[in-house]
């Protein structure tokens, strides 16, 4: 654990990377609705894709939350709603009942994002929150090679289970968070007088430029999530061997860790990093369109995971500069809503490509747009880092 970061952060790492343990289940929702309910992957597709509408206003819930009542009180009820969501999916009796439970998940899924984000743009500065946020997503890896090993094993046995462990996993994270974080001051969230200035997030230009570049870097990383065990299914493998190689990500991610200490590495300006990261990741999505053994499949995972190590928390650190104070929780939030989107577009799309065109071409189309991520999300960040006027409506005086 790096000490020279704050002890809160710290802390949250590790509660995260307890949560993370059990973090795989959302990856075999579409397999839990194809093979035990008879369901179409169209069908699966389309259930997926209304968990991820839902997720949008759970962000935009979790950054007002994460702003107005504190960053731990909000990450736990986000997670207590995650656990009670996860365990009526593990009991679910019906297709109707998991689409229920699937669309409540997703209402609370990303509540407490925004705030654990948000809680790294306050402590740490912003020389040093990319490091902080590799620190989070390396604790976040390590704790997925326990993750997919887990998923791999109970999956075989019965998918069910690994619903049954997220919703273990949230409450133990839940507590944790409770139990040793910083406790909320009530309305002094970020230390602002809050009747002084109002919040535009939706009318800052720069911050809908990030939005938009990276809902399409969402859209392309959600196929990992959700159709690679379609992908390995369709190609004579056993999909919960996905497992495996979410195993493999997370210790390329991990071993690569101590480079991104390397001076000249960590020195990178954000855009030729993200343009590199960008090429790494559609050099490995183009051998999934090849793959038809699970060591190619394992080749072709290690590559795109050693170009997440250049891309993850540039965005975030780039997103928490462009916030006015106060704002960190809901310029996160909106930025985070991404994900949401993609959470909508990227299983009905996936699942459109891989029944009707096959595996070959849907990676071949999620390798070309990380190729044109590679030009496009370097320039809006050029584009971000000129000075501009902060996006504030002062409120009429009383």
């Amino acid at each position: 654990m790096d000490r020279g970061l704050p002890r809160a952060v710290r802390l949250l790492v590790v509660a995260r990377a307890v949560n993370r343990l059990g973090a795989f289940s959302i990856s075999f929702l579409a397999v839990l609705i194809t093979t035990r309910f008879g369901a179409s992957p169209a069908v699966a597709g389309g259930v997926s894709a209304g968990f991820g509408l839902a997720t949008i206003p759970s962000r935009l819930a979790g950054g007002r939350l994460a702003d107005r009542i504190g960053r731990r009180r909000t990450i736990v009820v986000g997670l207590v709603g995650c656990a009670v969501a996860q365990a009526g999916l593990a009991a679910a009796g019906s297709l109707a009942a998991v689409v229920g439970w699937a669309v409540l998940l997703g209402l609370v899924f990303e509540i407490y994002e925004p705030p654990s984000q948000a809680m790294i743009a306050d402590v740490v500065a912003p020389d040093q929150q990319v490091r902080a946020y590799s620190l989070l997503n390396a604790a976040l890896a390590v704790a997925g090679m326990g993750a997919g090993l887990l998923a791999s094993g109970l999956g075989r046995w019965d998918l069910r289970w690994l619903f049954v462990a997220d919703a273990v996993t949230c409450l133990l994270c839940a507590l944790t968070v409770q139990l040793v974080l910083p406790a909320d001051h009530r309305g002094a969230a970020v230390g602002i007088d809050r009747e002084a200035v109002r919040l535009a997030p939706w009318r800052d230009p720069a911050l809908l430029r990030m939005l938009a570049a990276g809902t399409l870097f969402a859209v392309v990383y959600l196929q990992i999530m959700i159709t690679l065990p379609l992908t390995l299914g369709a190609r004579g493998l056993r999909p919960t061997d996905a497992g495996i190689l979410f195993t493999a990500s997370a210790l390329t991610i991990t071993a690569g860790q101590p480079l991104m200490r390397w001076q000249r590495l960590s020195a990178l300006p954000a855009p030729i990093a993200l343009a590199a990261g960008y090429l790494l990741l559609a050099l490995g999505l183009s051998g999934y369109a090849l793959a038809h053994t699970l060591p190619a499949f394992l080749a072709s995972t290690v590559v795109w995971s050693a170009g997440d190590l250049l891309l993850v928390g540039r965005a975030y650190a780039v997103v928490a500069a462009l916030a006015p104070p106060g704002g960190t929780g809901r310029y996160l939030a909106v930025f985070g809503t991404s994900w949401g989107l993609a959470g909508i577009a990227a299983p009905l799309v996936g699942t459109q490509l891989l029944e009707r065109a096959g595996p070959g071409a849907l990676w071949t189309a999620m390798a070309l747009a990380g190729l044109l991520l590679a030009v496009v999300q370097p320039a809006v960040v050029r584009e971000t880092a000129r000075p501009r006027r902060p996006p504030l409506e002062h409120l009429p005086s009383k």
